[in-house]
């Protein structure tokens, strides 16, 4: 078990060091991000859906992907998870999430990882949190389908951003090619392209609507089994329907154009 820090003029240093924070956490009295323009962020979000969670992970193993400063990290932990394993792709962010976890005394692995790189952990896990890293993927339906591939194992917390309607329509399984009214409904599943920026921030690239998010999920093989909260589902790994291959299509032969 790590020696937590205690000393608070020590973690008061540490976390101006560290910074700039994007999670507001309290370390040992110290709060790394007090005036985060979303409040106290990410617990203000973290209380409206912390109950589908569940409470005993106990022997789990968990996997949170763009742990940042490690706030749901600790919560798993919290709930007594056995492993944890935090992966970012900012050192930053991985910085800050170790120093987090040695004040509150907790083992937890971090590693510099992108999302796309997953199977190289070589392993499943009972519980994987993907939160707030898809509208920052250039490639977002290919995460999904790496992560159904090849690290969750049964449960995901999944969260997006979202824009647009919160309607989310039935979806035929076919349309003929001059059916096209179904594309301009506020509730069939789309999703917005950034160019440029959004939020001055030039990682943001797709941005779904509620019902784009659901369907991507249900085509990557997970099945929503509650909707927690506007933007957070809890998933279980189920099958592709379709058959279909996802992450990797195979060679179809002959020369290539």
């Amino acid at each position: 078990m790590i020696s937590p820090l205690s000393a608070p003029a020590d973690i008061e240093r540490r976390v101006r060091e560290l910074g700039p924070w994007f999670h507001n956490l309290d370390l040992g009295g110290v709060r790394t991000a007090p005036d985060h323009f979303l409040g106290d962020y990410p617990s203000i979000k973290w209380v409206n859906f912390a109950h589908a969670v569940p409470e005993d992970l106990t022997g789990k193993s968990v996997l949170d992907i763009g742990c940042n400063a490690g706030f749901y990290s600790m919560e798993m932990k919290r709930r007594g998870a056995e492993r944890v394993v935090g992966i970012d792709s900012e050192d930053l962010y991985l910085n800050q999430a170790r120093f987090a976890a040695e004040v509150n005394g907790m083992d937890i692995e971090f590693r510099k990882m992108s999302v796309y790189d997953v199977a190289d952990l070589g392993e499943k896990f009972d519980f994987v949190i993907f939160m707030g890293v898809l509208y920052h993927l250039r490639h977002p339906l290919l995460a999904l389908d790496l992560l159904h591939e090849h690290v969750v194992g049964d449960l995901m917390l999944f969260q997006s951003m979202q824009r647009g309607s919160t309607q989310v329509d039935p979806v035929q399984a076919d349309y003929d090619f001059w059916q096209q009214d179904h594309f301009d409904s506020p509730g069939y599943p789309k999703m917005a392209f950034i160019e440029h920026r959004y939020c001055n921030d030039p990682t943001n690239w797709w941005v779904p609507n509620a019902a784009g998010t659901e369907a991507m999920l249900r085509s990557a093989g997970f099945e929503i089994v509650k909707h927690a909260e506007q933007e957070v589902y809890l998933c279980r790994r189920g099958r592709i329907t379709d058959g279909e291959p996802r992450a990797v299509y195979p060679s179809r032969g002959g020369g290539g154009r």
